[in-house]
């Protein structure tokens, strides 16, 4: 999970992706273990991010690739399974603003005796 992770961080760093998050999801989801938020400068770009991740995924194994949104591009989600990765256009992305939403800690959960 860790190399997959770095796998998709360094696509994202190659491809000129901005402001690249890695989230910890440990102990906030089940979802997955790690969530990736990033930015691209254009509709093409965002897609073009989201098409080299696809490929590069496909060499380790994870086939088929979950892309959503790509028609869109506004906010395209890439699912590498223990890992998923968030496409934004800086607008959209300040406006959902995932990572202060995942940010936020979770209470203590008491245990019934």
């Amino acid at each position: 999970m860790v190399k997959l992770k770095r796998l998709i961080e360094k696509s994202l760093d190659a491809d000129k992706a901005l402001d690249v998050v890695t989230i910890d999801l440990a102990g906030k989801s089940t979802l997955a273990d790690y969530m990736i938020v990033a930015s691209g400068t254009s509709l093409k770009h965002i897609s073009t991010l989201a098409d080299h991740l696809s490929d590069k995924l496909k060499t380790v194994g994870k086939d088929p690739v979950p892309v959503e949104g790509k028609d869109v591009s506004d906010w395209v989600v890439v699912d590498a399974g223990d890992v998923i990765i968030h496409l934004f256009r800086p607008e959209a992305r300040r406006h959902y603003n995932l990572e202060k939403m995942w940010a936020i800690p979770l209470p203590a959960l008491e245990v019934a005796l």
